[in-house]
């Protein structure tokens, strides 16, 4: 998939349905040539113009003054050599200068792809699922070495990077931004999607023209946040979810991230990708090196479905536990919004009783389980078990509810800790603060410093014997403050630009060894819902809660966003009461499941006090999910109407077969004299025949005539569902 033409000095990554051309200019720079759709042999029709652009210096011997790096599309541009963009890296050298100059040295290509030591990335279970291209370029005054990482997959349309700086020379240098990717389009219209959102309301869908100027998307909070997710995509302004081109980008790390999207004066666009360089100082000693996390970059000539349904194949086959591939999530009740803190060991069988009796499959005890923990301002970092509302302990009412014939998990909030705590008071050091500056608390709390090994060890034995002792099948890890006072007390004033970034290396340690650990346990990912819901999170924790807003409208806005990048199989969605706790909105049970059963389905309300036809209709939503959950948690999704720009929204589920699909439509509001709605249906195979309800239609019928939703909808918050079946002809 990858070769080297050496008379034209180009790099061809391809497969049968992309390509990926990078070209080594005189002196040693790389160029970007293309990124898209697949051709079969490039003849140098698009190398670079040299054109004599006033004011765009040259770089050292460089033989023409039409060739300057301020307007050469690039691969991974730096800055002092004339290129007045903004930068993939800025080191900072012994001397003080910030000018490097890493010109190609030699490169290799392997068959499969390599690991990221201590970083999640995607991976192959079979050298022939992928090829991987590796650049090694060289700053022969520094003795840094850089290493820039292809990696094409066989059967995708993707392409990741990553970078790897390593330090052959004698001094100390500081590293300040080092991205993960970086790559240049030649002049073009765009728009550029992004994920926006807030605490209860994330990543909701944010279209606009990418004028000329810099933009800046990011997060500071030690998080990937709820503001801004770790994703962005090019699209031409005709592009819609069905046609156009789209080149998206999905950065696989948890922390402070950065998008860069750059339009010069010349309409060209760069987009850079990484870790955030806002107070971002990393020392690189002689002989370390510092790796990037990596980027996933996918090209779809066929819309944001089409992008959106590779990024989900991907994070399915390649970036979640092997062990989670494919493997169906259970049905699950978790008790917070039902009892929150006021519960005992009584209250809880009572309700789990009520969940068997509906057909759940996995009970969840939430926060208030542990230390003195009845309220949120005490407790956490107390990681045994509360008698005095468990009277035989988390062991017991494991037992107890596996009796019932139910799963059992809890949750845990393992990187947080309370002042009201024993372990504050024995290790008040091992929070993140500022020497002889008072603390900032956020919900009663504050963070533990997890790039400290001893903190991580103390915080894993606690939790391995509750998890020793008690058969779990679940823990929700929860994470419900962003990172203030970043400071560590074991790292000298130097390293203290390095704290952000070792606390997200000593999480993913932590978590890498406590899923292998218990392999068993589904670990679901959780931070004040979806606070950090990224692709590195999904590499240990194959789902994640996916906002702690459980209303079923503001759901179909953050569930469609979501799609967007992330898999069916990772969303948590529950149904809770009504009027809902976050909006006070009442809706029926009905679309409350319907939204719900477009994720990972869960319930989250008072069963013991639901009337007979509340429980009759929930074990009603709980046998049709069972009966195709494999269809709604792993089958092909189309996004078919948004909630962005509708009333009505829409969308469906299609089987591998295409002889199953499933369509989900909701109306938003209801309106006098309503225009009839027609909605057209997407992945099904036209050559076949479908009976939906007592009729039989053609699936090119249904995806290019539609049918028209029931006219006879009444009321706000409408929804319909549709099963669709082939028949043999």
């Amino acid at each position: 998939m990858i070769t080297f033409d050496e008379d034209k000095q180009i790099f061809h990554l391809t497969n049968n349905r992309i390509s990926y051309l990078i070209q080594i200019k005189p002196g040693g720079y790389l160029a970007h040539i293309y990124f898209g759709k697949k051709i079969a042999h490039y003849s140098s029709s698009y190398d670079y113009p040299q054109v004599d652009r006033s004011f765009s210096p040259n770089p050292p011997h460089a033989v023409d003054r039409g060739f300057s790096l301020d307007t050469l599309l690039q691969e991974y541009p730096g800055h002092g050599f004339g290129d007045f963009r903004e930068p993939a890296y800025n080191i900072r050298l012994n001397d003080g200068s910030r000018v490097t100059d890493f010109r190609y040295h030699d490169y290799q290509i392997r068959p499969g792809k390599p690991q990221l030591a201590g970083l999640p990335a995607t991976y192959v279970s079979d050298e022939h699922d992928a090829q991987t291209l590796v650049l090694h370029l060289l700053d022969q005054v520094s003795q840094l070495e850089l290493k820039m990482y292809y990696t094409i997959f066989t059967k995708q349309n993707v392409i990741t990077r990553s970078a790897k700086l390593t330090n052959h020379g004698n001094d100390t240098v500081e590293v300040n931004r080092l991205t993960s990717v970086a790559i240049d389009f030649p002049a073009a219209s765009y728009d550029l999607i992004q994920l926006r959102g807030a605490w209860a309301r994330e990543r909701n869908i944010v279209r606009e023209p990418l004028n000329l100027g810099i933009k800046v998307l990011d997060s500071k909070r030690g998080a990937s946040g709820h503001q801004q997710n770790p994703f962005v995509a090019l699209v031409q302004p005709e592009t819609t979810e069905f046609q156009g081109e789209a080149i998206g980008f999905g950065l696989i790390y948890s922390g402070n991230h950065e998008t860069i999207i750059q339009r010069d004066q010349y309409a060209q666009t760069r987009v850079l990708m990484g870790i955030n360089s806002f107070n971002f100082a990393w020392q690189l000693q002689p002989e370390t090196a510092f790796q990037t996390p990596e980027v996933v970059l996918v090209y779809s000539d066929a819309g944001l479905n089409a992008m959106s349904q590779t990024f989900h194949d991907l994070c399915n086959q390649h970036l979640v536990p092997r062990r989670f591939q494919q493997r169906q999530r259970p049905i699950l009740i978790n008790n917070w919004e039902a009892t929150y803190f006021n519960f005992d060991e009584n209250k809880i069988l009572k309700l789990a009783q009520a969940a068997k009796e509906v057909g759940i499959e996995l009970f969840v005890l939430d926060d208030g389980w542990f230390g003195a923990r009845n309220d949120d301002r005490t407790s956490l970092g107390d990681w045994f078990e509360n008698k005095a509302k468990l009277s035989h302990g988390v062991s017991g009412l494991s037992a107890q509810i596996h009796q019932m014939g139910l799963q059992f998990g809890i949750w845990f909030e393992p990187e947080m800790i309370s002042e009201d705590s024993d372990l504050f008071r024995n290790h008040p050091d091992w929070v993140l603060e500022v020497p002889r500056r008072e603390r900032s608390v956020g919900r009663n709390q504050y963070v533990l410093d997890f790039s400290r090994a001893e903190v991580r060890a103390n915080i894993f034995k606690q939790m391995t014997t509750i998890l020793d002792q008690a058969n779990l099948d679940y823990i929700k890890w929860d994470m419900n403050r962003n990172m203030t006072e970043v400071y560590s007390q074991v790292l000298p004033a130097l390293q203290q630009g390095e704290v952000a970034h070792r606390y997200i290396l000593g999480l993913y340690d932590f978590l890498s060894k406590i899923t292998q650990a218990y392999p068993q346990v589904l670990f679901e990912g959780c931070a004040g819902g979806g606070g950090r819901f990224d692709l590195g999170i999904l590499y240990y924790l194959p789902q994640s809660w996916t906002s702690d807003n459980t209303d079923a409208i503001s759901r179909i806005k953050v569930q469609y966003g979501t799609s967007l990048l992330y898999p069916i199989s990772s969303m948590g969605a529950h149904v809770s009461a009504v009027p809902n706790e976050q909006t006070h909105r009442v809706t029926s049970l009905a679309i409350r499941g319907n939204v719900a059963m477009s994720g990972v389905l869960g319930y989250e309300l008072d069963l013991t006090k639901a009337t007979a036809d509340e429980k009759q209709a929930i074990a009603e939503q709980i046998k049709f999910y069972k009966a195709h959950r494999q269809l709604l948690q792993f089958g092909k999704f189309y996004r078919l109407m948004s909630p962005f720009n509708h009333n009505d929204v829409a969308w469906m589920f299609v089987s591998e077969q295409q002889d199953e699909a499933i369509v989900f439509y909701f109306r938003m509001s209801a309106e006098a004299s309503y225009p009839l709605v027609t909605l057209k249906l997407a992945g099904l195979d036209p050559a076949k025949h479908y009976r939906l309800g007592n009729a039989v239609y053609g699936g090119d019928e249904l995806m290019n005539i539609g049918l028209y939703v029931d006219p006879n909808l009444t009321g706000d918050y409408a929804t319909q569902r549709y099963v669709i079946k082939a028949i043999e002809d």
